[in-house]
C-alpha cells in the first residue's frame, strides 16, 4: 500500500521529528499495510519548513525500508503542504503562515530537500500559482491543487500548467454546484487529474466517496491524512507545530481548539475495508491504495505484485487488517504464512 500523505503516525509529527521519530514511523507502519509513504509537512513558516527539510535530507536516504537499510516503510519523498495556499479554505493551517508562491521561495523549498520533495500542495487561484506549478514541472515535483478556492476554470489552467492530483477530495476546497463546478467538479471530470479521498468516513462520507469511485474510475487514490494521533490513544498531539486533540476512539479524526478537522487517525488497511463496506469492489478498493498512487508518482515499482516489481507486499485477513507485510521481499511485519 502507498500513502502520500502521512503528517505523522504513533505519536510522531513528522515534519518536527528526529530520526529516532522517524525510524519509529517507518519501522511500525507497515502494521498498518503501508508499505511506502509521503511524509507530509503542512503549512508553517518558511524558515522552519527549509529546516525541516534540511534535516530530513539528511537521514531520509537511510529511511527507505531498502534490504540493508531500517527494515520498515518504503520513504519515497516529501510531500508539502503549503504554505501556498488560500486562507479562505485553510482548513487546519495557521493563516499567518501563508503565503503566494512566488520563484525564489520555490527554488528555496525544493533545494532545501535536495530532490526530496516530490508533491507540493497549493491553491491555483493565488497570486503567482500557476507560475509556480509550471516551475515545479519543470523541476519534476508534482503539483497536487489544494486548500484551495478555485473555480473550475482555475483549476483547469492549473491542469494546463501541470497541475495532475487534487489533494483530499471535498475537503477544504470549493465545492461542486451545479452553475459552478468548483474544485470538486472539476477533479472529478478532468482526464488529467487523479485525486486523493480520506476514506475514514469522517471527511468524506460513504454515499460521496462512492459516488467519487463512479466519477472518477480510476482517478482516485486513497490517503490517510495520518497525524501524530494516529496509532495513539484519544488525547493531545501536535500538527504543523500546533496542538490537535483526539476525543474519541475507533478512528475518530483529530480536531484543532475550534473543531476544524485536523488530518486523521486513519490506517490504510481500514481505508480500504472502509471503501469496501460502502460498495465499491475490493479491486477497485486495493488499487486506490496500491497500484494507482504509485504510478502517479512515477514509481511502476512499487504497488504490484509482478515480475521486477520490488516485492513489497501486505497479506490481509478476512476482515481487511494487516495480518502480515513484505518489503523488499523481507518480512517487516506479522506472522508467516507458513
Amino acid at each position: 500500500m502507498v500513502d502520500l500523505q502521512v503528517n505523522g503516525y504513533f505519536g510522531v509529527e513528522l515534519g518536527d521529528a528526529d530520526p529516532v521519530g522517524w525510524a519509529e514511523v517507518v519501522r511500525r507502519l507497515p502494521e498498518t499495510g503501508t508499505t511506502a509513504f509521503l511524509p507530509t509537512f503542512i503549512t508553517s513558516p518558511v524558515d522552519e519548513m527549509v529546516a525541516a527539510l534540511r534535516a530530513t535530507a539528511g537521514f531520509a536516504p537511510g529511511l527507505t525500508g531498502s534490504k540493508g537499510e531500517l527494515a520498515g516503510a518504503r520513504v519515497l519523498g516529501v510531500h508539502l503542504e503549503g504554505p501556498f495556499i488560500a486562507a479562505r479554505r485553510r482548513g487546519a493551517h495557521n493563516p499567518a503562515w501563508i503565503i503566494s508562491p512566488d520563484r525564489q521561495t520555490v527554488g528555496t523549498l525544493l533545494a532545501a530537500g535536495s530532490g526530496l520533495v516530490r508533491v507540493v500542495t497549493l491553491a491555483p487561484e493565488i497570486d503567482g500559482a500557476i507560475a509556480a506549478i509550471k516551475q515545479l514541472a519543470d523541476a519534476g515535483v508534482i503539483a497536487s491543487v489544494g486548500h484551495s478556492d478555485a473555480t473550475a476554470a482555475q483549476v483547469a489552467a492549473a491542469a494546463s500548467a501541470g497541475a495532475r492530483l487534487v489533494t483530499h477530495l471535498f475537503n477544504a476546497q470549493r465545492p461542486l454546484h451545479h452553475r459552478e463546478p468548483g474544485v470538486v467538479g472539476q477533479a472529478l471530470t478532468d482526464s488529467r487529474l487523479s485525486s486523493g479521498l480520506i476514506a475514514d468516513l469522517h471527511h468524506v462520507a460513504g454515499a460521496i466517496a462512492g459516488l467519487a469511485f463512479r466519477a472518477a474510475p480510476g482517478r482516485i487514490f486513497l490517503v490517510t491524512d495520518a497525524t501524530a494521533s494516529a496509532g495513539m490513544v484519544p488525547g493531545r498531539y501536535v500538527l504543523g507545530g500546533e496542538p490537535i486533540d483526539v476525543t474519541g476512539a475507533d478512528g475518530t479524526p483529530p480536531v484543532r481548539a475550534d473543531g476544524t478537522l485536523a488530518g486523521s487517525a486513519l490506517r490504510m488497511d481500514r481505508a480500504i475495508a472502509n471503501m469496501v463496506a460502502v460498495g465499491i469492489a475490493l479491486p477497485d478498493a486495493v488499487a486506490a491504495a496500491t497500484r494507482i498512487p504509485a504510478d502517479l508518482i512515477g514509481r511502476p515499482d512499487i504497488g504490484r505484485i509482478e515480475a521486477a516489481a520490488a516485492a513489497d507486499m501486505t497479506w490481509l485477513n478476512d476482515e481487511l487488517t494487516t495480518a502480515a507485510t513484505w518489503v523488499s521481499g523481507s518480512q517487516v511485519y506479522g506472522s508467516s504464512l507458513g
